[in-house]
């Protein structure tokens, strides 16, 4: 039996923009996806601690150091600019890895800045 479990942790960061006419997706800054070991394409939940929004996309790799968090399609009509959102990423795992498995969890300071 495997079980899911958190991997990463991107923790309160603020959303910088919103592309509603972009395929779809988040774009976050590559320091922080590397930070949290998110890789590009990999599934996320998104959770709008603003307006309590709670969604699933993938991950594109932002500009270095730009600090952005980008949603990107219909999600840009759910989460907005200016809100504080909560990403992560969850990982397969059998009991006992899990037992033992630490999480990247980051807690980026102001501007979405390591």
């Amino acid at each position: 039996m495997f079980l899911q479990v958190l991997k990463s942790k991107i923790h309160r960061v603020t959303v910088t923009e919103a592309n509603v006419d972009y395929i779809g997706s988040i774009t976050i800054d590559e320091d922080l996806m590397d930070a949290a070991r998110i890789v590009s394409g990999e599934k996320v939940q998104v959770v709008d601690n603003t307006n309590g929004e709670r969604l699933e996309t993938y991950v594109i790799p932002g500009r270095r150091g730009s600090g952005c968090i980008c949603l990107n399609g219909a999600a840009a009509l759910r989460i907005h600019v200016g809100d504080t959102v909560i990403i992560m990423a969850y990982a397969l795992m059998t009991e006992e890895e899990a037992r033992s498995f630490k999480p990247s969890i980051i807690f980026p300071k102001e501007g979405n800045r390591l």
